[in-house]
């Protein structure tokens, strides 16, 4: 998490992205986390279509948001909280949901969403595919 101290949160993304869009940073940085961060959703939800990019989360809290991803709008989302904290649930449109080792899928491109306090070291992941221009 370049950037930040060891209090701090951050962000970054990895994965393997539409055409339209640049290769992240975070994919020569953390070659082996990409691949371990999609084998990981493949183990969590099969049955789901493959995500092309992953948000990795560290003490990262977050407002009120719909995502704006590339512009394009995009896939399903499909999150879950790792590490040792309490709190931090994700509200969707008003509706509390624990994500820590619990996947939840939503639509973040059209349902508000936000991150309720916590205390201790909170990581997400957040597995999306940013839709392709037309």
């Amino acid at each position: 998490f370049v950037g930040t101290t060891d209090s701090a949160g951050g962000s970054f993304s990895v994965g393997r992205p539409v055409q339209s869009l640049n290769t992240p940073r975070g994919n020569a940085l953390f070659a082996d986390l990409v691949e371990a961060v999609f084998a990981l959703e493949a183990e969590i939800l099969p049955q789901r279509n493959a995500s092309r990019m992953v948000a990795i989360n560290r003490r990262a809290s977050f407002l009120p948001h719909k995502d704006s991803g590339a512009g394009f709008g995009q896939s399903t989302s499909l999150i879950v909280g790792l590490g040792d904290y309490t709190g931090g649930e994700l509200s969707i449109e008003g509706t509390v949901t624990d994500i820590r080792y619990t996947p939840v899928e939503f639509d973040g491109w059209n349902q508000l969403h936000w991150t309720l306090p916590f205390v201790g070291n909170r990581y997400s992941l957040v597995w999306f595919t940013p839709a392709e221009k037309e």
